[in-house]
């Protein structure tokens, strides 16, 4: 697999893991952060788990849930928007982060399965 996907979904769940500690702290919001907590970091982990896969139907399984998860992140950080929790600037800065990380993981999904 290409270690891009890698790296970028790792750097992505550090800009998360960031941002809910922001959203804790200076927000004091704490229900929809462990939501967007749980589901950002979950990409990359799902990710590093295909790169163990005992077949190829468990690696394109283990992106789809990593797909799955990005789409789930895309969710709440729209709601955190929506809800003013997040400034326009802060969300088109993570949101178009989320978005390349969707993006390569249908890619890879979509090249994996031919």
């Amino acid at each position: 697999m290409d270690n891009t996907i890698q790296e970028k979904s790792f750097r992505f769940a550090v800009r998360i893991v960031k941002l809910c500690r922001y959203l804790q702290t200076e927000k004091s919001e704490y229900i929809l952060t462990k939501q967007l907590l749980r589901s950002g970091t979950s990409i990359g982990a799902n990710v590093s788990e295909a790169q163990q896969a005992q077949s190829r139907p468990d690696f394109v399984n283990k992106l789809n849930i990593a797909l799955k998860e990005a789409s789930e992140t895309e969710y709440w950080l729209r709601l955190l928007h929506e809800t003013d929790y997040l400034s326009d600037e802060q969300f088109h800065s993570i949101i178009t982060d989320c978005d390349e990380v969707k993006s390569l993981l249908v890619v890879i999904v979509k090249s994996s399965k031919n």
